[in-house]
Formats: C-alpha cells, structure tokens, sequence
C-alpha cells in the first residue's frame, strides 16, 4: 500500500491511475460480450441456455430457468429466523427513507386557454441483476426492488446466477420481501442481454438495474438504447477523509470492509497528518492478518489504495471532489464543516460512528451509487429512477392565436417552412 503526499512530484500521474482504474473494458472483453449480446438478441432462449451451461456449469431450460412458487417458498422456508428478521428491518428502514422520493405530477394554467402539464408514470417492467458469483447480495435486492415497487412498476423480474440451478434461499426471501415478481436463475452477460431484448422465457423490460461484474457491466453499456439502465457500475471505492484526532483502527477497518469486495476495489484516506497516516498504515497491516479474505484484500491494496497526506483538510476535499468517489466518510472533528465543500460524492458518511456499512444494509439509503469519478454528473438510485415523464400540452383557439405569429417566426429562423406552415395554416 502506497503512501504518497499531495505535494510529491509524481502525485499526479498517480492520481490519475487510480481515477482510471476499471474505467475502460479490455477489447478481448468487449469481443466476447458483444457475441454473448448478439447471440442471445437473435438465438433467444438456445443462445441462453448454452451461455449458461458454458459460464456457470449447470443447465437450465424453459422449464426449469425460471424459479417456480414452490422452489421460492422452499427457499424462503430455509432461512433462519434471525435473518429474515434482519433483511426485514433493512427492507422496513429503506421503504421509509426512499417512500419520501415519490414524485408527482403537476399543472400549470399560466393563461387562459392554455394548459401545461407534466404527468409522471411508473414504468411498466424493469430487470434486477443481483450478482451471485463470488457473493451472493440480498441486500441489493433490497435497494433496487423496494424503490421499483414504490414507484408503482407493474412487473419487477429478478435475474442471478445461481448455484447448480438452485435458488439461494437469501436471494429469495428478499425478494419476496421487497416485491419482486418474478425470479430466473441466470446471471453474466447473457442474462443482461435477455432482459434487454427478450427470449422465449424472459421478457423484455424496460430499465436493467443492479451491479454486477465487468462482463455484466460491459452488457449493460451495450444494451443501452435498446433499454435503460440504471449506472455503468464499476469496481467499489471509498474514500476518508480523517483529521489527527480520528480513530485509526476505525479508519483502517473500513478502508479494509470496501476493499474486501475484490481486487480492482480502491480505498484512499486523505489526511493532513503523516503521524496519523502511519497509524493507519500499520492498524491495515495489522486487522488483515485475520481476515477472511486476505488474498483480495492484499492485492486490491497493493494495486489500488493509498494513503495520501495532504497540506490540509480543505485540499483533502478537494482531492475527494476529483476523485468523486462512491463512499465518502468525513471521520473529523467538525464533519458537517468539511460536508458543506463536498460536490461529488454517491454516498457522505459523517462521523466516526457512521461506518460505510451501515449504509450498505441498514440505514436506508440506498447502496447502489455512482462508481468510477461518475459520481460527478450521477447519483443513488432511488423511485425517481422507475419514473417516465410526459409533458402534455392544451391550447384553446385563443391561446392559439397569440402565439402562433412568433412560432412561425421562430420556425422560419431555423429554416423549417413546414413548420411555420403548420402554424399559420391554423389561422386561415
């Protein structure tokens, strides 16, 4: 793990490294997903099924890939009863924090005879990716589900790898919980692009949300246009933001729990002060040796992480505001100072007891954020992302006749005669 200060020569170039990384897919990548996507679009369920039984090593067919009343209530009957107690508590605080983000509608009567208005419609279908590789991910379930369902989407179909073809028993009570409809049991590229374009089995959707790898994250960039997609979720991150008089090993633990996710995860802690860089370097060293994923942990922080010590807190934000990180903690003695000069962030933690954990599960908001610097220009997804809007137009003759002149007008500036035509035609 590198320890470097701002002010050093080769910063920049370091910087800029760590912003890139997992930004860009490998055209070897690029090559196998477009044929997976193309393939699936065009073969349907053939192409499918065979992607699954090469990639995952079990075998699925119309009959079996979707997950029946019976297997989903087996599942669930399987979960322990203080888990389930816990995924209901996280499912309760998430619907009260992402039940305020309800949008309506409104009307605007500005003249007489002229009416504007903007109607706001739940889409119809959308797609949940819930990644089971390494990891299976209820939580996500949770996030992703909960807002669909409170934006009022018709049909929430859930898709994740599964293990020899059989639900996890995790993966289905939070879905039953949170109001998924329908669950198939196939994950990758191919599941993206079954989702996008439809097959014999799956139907089409409208939006694909949820993580998934790069494979996943390459499908979903390519499919997009064809439907919607939440984010092009790149690799986790976090970055802390600590003064002298923080608690190092607090710091180090969750610099090491986002880092744990895989080895293209990045953690950076920018601080004014070498001797507490160096407390936190030696707190890493010191909780990895009883981790239980060790061999992640070391090569995310051999590749990824550093320790930046910066001339002062307010370059430490400014630092994080370039690097637009997913997580942010502000572990200093007067966060919400350091809070109001943040501009790019998925997800702010403040204070030494709001680790980034609890926003992964429990406290309510949502944990499927803006990675990769995207975090500049993209946000949390939330029941404003299930949403179409309409704009909707009313003119009575008169309302009509007093802007019908300059329409004309306007449409002439721009060279569309057709245009103008369509206006004045009206006033004949």
């Amino acid at each position: 793990m590198k320890i470097i200060k701002s002010s050093a020569a080769g910063f920049e170039k370091f910087f800029r490294q760590l912003r890139q990384r997992g930004g860009a897919f490998s055209p070897e990548l690029l090559s196998s997903v477009a044929k997976i996507v193309s393939d699936v679009a065009g073969q349907g369920d053939k192409a499918l099924f065979r992607f699954t039984a090469e990639f995952d090593g079990y075998k699925l067919s119309a009959a079996t890939a979707e997950a029946t009343a019976a297997e989903k209530k087996k599942a669930v009957s399987s979960v322990k009863p203080e888990d389930l107690k816990v995924i209901e508590l996280a499912a309760r605080r998430i619907e009260n924090y992402h039940r305020h983000q309800i949008a309506r509608g409104y009307k605007l009567k500005q003249e007489s005879g002229l009416e504007l208005e903007q109607r706001i419609l739940p889409l119809q279908r959308i797609g949940i990716y819930a990644p089971g590789g390494k990891a299976s991910y209820p939580s996500t379930i949770l996030m992703a589900a909960i807002p669909a369902r409170l934006a009022g989407v018709a049909e929430i179909i859930l898709v994740s790898p599964s293990r020899d073809g059989k639900l996890n028993p995790l993966i289905a009570v939070a879905a039953e919980i949170s109001g998924v409809h329908r669950i198939f049991k196939i994950g990758g590229a191919q599941a993206i692009a079954a989702l996008a374009y439809g097959t014999e089995t799956i139907p089409p959707v409208d939006k694909i949300v949820g993580p998934g790898n790069a494979y996943v994250a390459a499908a979903k960039k390519m499919v997009f246009g064809q439907v919607d997609i939440d984010m092009i979720a790149g690799p986790s991150e976090v970055v802390v933001i600590a003064d002298a008089k923080a608690n190092a090993s607090f710091a180090a633990a969750d610099m090491l729990a986002q880092i744990e996710h895989d080895e293209m995860a990045a953690a950076l802690l920018l601080t004014p002060s070498e001797t507490f860089a160096i407390t936190v370097y030696r707190e890493i060293r010191r909780q990895i040796k009883t981790s239980a994923r060790k061999k992640i942990i070391e090569k995310s922080l051999a590749r990824y992480c550093a320790i930046i010590i910066t001339g002062s807190l307010d370059e430490a934000v400014n630092i994080a505001n370039r690097f637009a990180p997913e997580h942010l903690e502000l572990m200093t003695q007067s966060p919400d100072k350091i809070l109001k000069k943040v501009r790019n962030a998925g997800s702010v933690f403040l204070g030494s007891y709001t680790p980034e954990a609890l926003g992964d599960y429990l406290a309510g908001t949502n944990h499927i954020l803006p990675t990769g610097g995207t975090a500049r220009f993209s946000s949390p997804l939330g029941v404003y992302d299930f949403y179409n809007r309409i704009s909707i137009l009313s003119f009575s003759r008169k309302a009509f006749e007093k802007l019908s002149r300059p329409t004309a007008d306007f449409a002439r500036m721009e060279g569309l005669d057709a245009h103008a035509h369509s206006v004045l035609i009206r006033g004949k």
